[in-house]
């Protein structure tokens, strides 16, 4: 598995992260992907799957990296430190590798929000501090209110069929050392050969691929999405075989003129 460093800080993750929305396998299954290099896991509290990720890293916390999220409905003070703590319960750890904001929501004060971040870092709860779903001026006004601390990663969804984040986002993060954690890689299963492609010249150039690098379709895709300097993904599998899949989407790398040519046909 190929690694890459979060943000500025040092630390590297892999390029191949276990999403868990909508997470229906067990424990034996994230155990396996991260047996496989995949020690990036990425939870959230309205995931309702921080408990089974909890049993997935049972003895083995020192080689797994975990991200998790307080709720955009629990941004106040108050509310941000009680969700950590509940995190870290469920968790079955003493400290959160990634701490990020799930969404922005303007109904709270984002200095507060900020202010109970930086607290959590502070007492060693918290390594790092994240966010997802956040535009530039989002960004940029969070990290305002950080005294000590910098944002070093915004998960936000990124894939071969949607790609807006190219358009600033995107060059904003790499020019400013952030890790960009993309989500939904796979686009809902619609870039692998079992989902249900979008038919015509996009899927067409996947398949050529696919057969041409002898890999998956979802692999050639989650390929080209780490192709990008700064970014990581994770895709979500409630099966074994799939995630085994997924893990076999890194220690290998398309050409220049392969990511081009994808670049081309999903423009």
């Amino acid at each position: 598995m190929e690694l890459k460093e979060l943000g500025t800080t040092g630390i590297m993750i892999s390029e191949i992260g276990l999403g868990t929305w909508r997470y229906r396998g067990d424990a034996h299954t994230l155990r396996t992907g991260i047996e496989l290099g995949a020690t990036l896991i990425d939870t959230a509290e309205g995931y309702y799957t921080e408990d089974v990720v909890g049993e997935a890293i049972k003895g083995i916390r020192d080689k797994v990296f975990i991200a998790t999220k307080v709720s955009g409905r629990h941004l106040a003070y108050n509310d941000v430190l009680q969700s950590a703590e509940e995190s870290l319960y469920k968790l079955g750890t003493d400290y959160i590798d990634l701490y990020q904001i799930h969404w922005p929501n303007a109904s709270y004060p984002i200095k507060e929000t900020m202010k109970a971040m930086q607290a959590l870092v502070d007492r060693g709860l918290v390594r790092f501090i994240g966010v997802s779903n956040f535009d530039i001026d989002e960004m940029e006004e969070a990290q305002s209110y950080l005294n000590n601390y910098r944002i070093v990663s915004n998960q936000v969804r990124y894939n071969l069929n949607d790609r807006s984040i190219e358009l600033d986002l995107l060059p904003y993060c790499k020019e400013k050392g952030i890790t960009i954690m993309a989500y939904t890689p796979l686009d809902d299963g619609n870039l692998t050969n079992t989902g249900n492609p979008i038919k015509g010249d996009r899927m067409n150039t996947l398949e050529a691929m696919s057969t041409e690098v002898g890999k998956t379709m979802g692999q050639v895709a989650l390929n080209w999405c780490t192709s990008r300097e700064n970014v990581v993904a994770i895709p979500k599998s409630n099966s074994l075989e799939r995630t085994v899949e997924n893990c076999g989407a890194s220690g290998w790398r398309l050409s220049a003129d392969q990511i081009e040519r994808l670049d081309d046909s999903f423009s």
